[in-house]
């Protein structure tokens, strides 16, 4: 049973080379993502993951633990870098459940520093077993 306040959570270390298959898949191949010489030369002062990329770890997450939920709407900010070779703690924590839906608060974390570098909101409906 789904209920308010239950939390799902995941550490993981996404590498350069996840960053350039994201950029492959996606078509996203900002040089920001992709190239560590014009990285380094930016404020940040190497690559920085793609975004989705990190939704996408937290999509994952949640549908390995929901499998027969489809998501309905999704809020995303992405207020610090997340940088290659650095551990991330993904967490979602269900915020509300009605009737069909669930809503998670969803955030991913620079576990060294605490830094959020993915934080919002994700609505799941549950489909019927077929």
């Amino acid at each position: 049973m789904i209920t308010p306040g239950a939390v799902i959570r995941e550490t993981r270390t996404l590498t350069q080379a996840d960053f350039d298959l994201f950029a492959a898949l996606s078509g996203d191949d900002n040089p920001i993502h992709v190239d560590a010489a014009f990285s380094a030369r930016t404020r940040f002062g190497r690559t920085v993951s793609h975004g989705m990329l990190l939704y996408s770890v937290l999509w994952g997450m949640v549908g390995r633990h929901l499998p027969v939920a489809r998501q309905r709407l999704q809020t995303l900010m992405f207020p610090n870098p997340a940088y290659a070779d650095e551990p991330l703690a993904f967490t979602a924590t269900v915020t509300s459940v009605e009737a069909e839906t669930v809503t998670l608060a969803v955030q991913a974390a620079r576990v060294a520093d605490g830094a959020l570098v993915c934080d919002g909101t994700a609505t799941f409906e549950f489909e019927e077993t077929r």
